[in-house]
């Protein structure tokens, strides 16, 4: 009997180990096309797995923020998160922002987030970074997880 109610422990146990402990971890991201992050953190959102950065996230990478609720999203020290203006390659092979992108990805972000890259000029070509205390009292800390997955 005590071999039989082990088993059924362990098989339920089992069972309730779901994708909703699941982890996703970023360590050293530097970004992309803003559409392909986009794409890549809708399903992360329906997944369910928790996001825990772990190192850099900059550029289309911190998409992250306003896609993912910020329940699942904790952060490392190591956590670094790199704002700018998007943009596209000009015709003379340079960088030229792109306001209408800029806007979009700057009202994706959660409102503190928002307030903070206000705070600091807006995003521009320059890259602004949000770690340490500062990201530590917007987010939840979390410790490395053993289950964790190679960056997605």
């Amino acid at each position: 009997m005590r071999l039989l109610t082990g088993l059924i422990a362990a098989l339920l146990l089992v069972a309730g180990m779901g994708s909703s402990h699941a982890v996703v971890r970023i360590a050293d991201d530097r970004g992309g096309r803003i559409g392909t992050y986009v794409d890549k953190y809708q399903s992360l959102r329906t997944s369910g797995e928790t996001v825990v950065i772990d190192g850099l996230c900059a550029s289309a990478c911190t998409i992250v923020l306003g896609a993912v609720p910020h329940d699942k999203i904790c952060v490392t020290s190591r956590a670094n998160l790199g704002f700018h203006a998007a943009w596209d390659m000009g015709s003379n092979g340079r960088a030229i922002t792109n306001p209408e992108a800029t806007h979009m990805l700057y009202t994706m972000y959660p409102a503190e987030i928002r307030r903070w890259i206000a705070k600091r000029g807006g995003l521009t070509r320059q890259m602004i970074f949000l770690r340490g205390k500062q990201l530590m009292s917007m987010y939840r800390p979390c410790y490395m997880d053993a289950q964790a997955s190679a960056s997605r």
